[in-house]
């Protein structure tokens, strides 16, 4: 099984796709390249982290209380299917 892509099968290949980075974005703009994407994916994992507390600290929260966190519907805030009680129920005579 090959774990490297079969464009990038060789050290030339390697350096070819540098060349030619560096002819695309040009000398000046490759640090600031580097730098944005050294940002996104410190910020990409610092959402995961935050995430992942959130999701403990309410898993923390409802073993503590005793109730199973709220479940969320397709919509994802909460209220798939629920019904408004003073209206009745869907089809009901007013």
């Amino acid at each position: 099984m090959q774990t490297v892509p079969a464009l990038i099968d060789s050290e030339w290949s390697i350096l070819l796709i540098l060349i030619v980075v560096l002819l695309v974005f040009g000398g000046s703009q490759l640090p600031k390249l580097a730098r944005s994407l050294g940002s996104a994916s410190h910020e990409f994992r610092k959402g995961i982290e935050e995430g992942h507390k959130e999701g403990a600290a309410a898993s923390e929260t409802s073993a503590a209380t005793g109730t199973p966190p709220p479940s969320q519907g397709a919509s994802g805030n909460g209220t798939a299917g629920s019904v408004d009680e003073s209206r009745g129920a869907p089809g009901a005579p007013s």
